[in-house]
């Protein structure tokens, strides 16, 4: 496949759309959590869309583009972390925390595969 854009990686558009949907729980979250959990949560995960366009941009360099990946891999990463304290807390329910954590868990693996073979998407 011939890529255009970061818009145009399947990572990409998974990413953002969870981090609408972790926007979408947190609304309900308490308010003496807003600038804690949540601010955290939200950050995470829209820092993976974020730096999956920064890797895009930086893709003239495979050791650049693979070392930005890394920072998305961090991201989802701890998005889990969040998502599990936010499970142990009870904001979220054990099905909304398994879904979450599916999902993070493809994003994770999609990224893990760019970070093995960076030539597939550097010039």
């Amino acid at each position: 496949m011939e890529y255009k854009g970061f818009r145009d990686l399947k990572v990409y558009q998974f990413s953002y759309k969870m981090a609408m949907e972790i926007f979408k729980i947190t609304i309900n979250f308490p308010k003496d959590e807003r600038y804690s959990l949540v601010d955290q949560i939200r950050r995470s995960s829209r820092s993976i869309a974020a730096n999956l366009c920064e890797a895009w941009m930086k893709r003239k360099y495979e050791k650049t583009f693979a070392a930005k990946l890394y920072d998305c891999y961090g991201e989802a990463g701890e998005t889990q972390v969040w998502l599990d304290i936010s499970k142990d807390l009870r904001y979220i329910d054990k099905i909304t925390h398994e879904h979450f954590i599916g999902q993070y868990t493809k994003i994770s693996k999609m990224i893990w595969g760019m970070i093995q073979k960076p030539e597939k998407f550097c010039y």
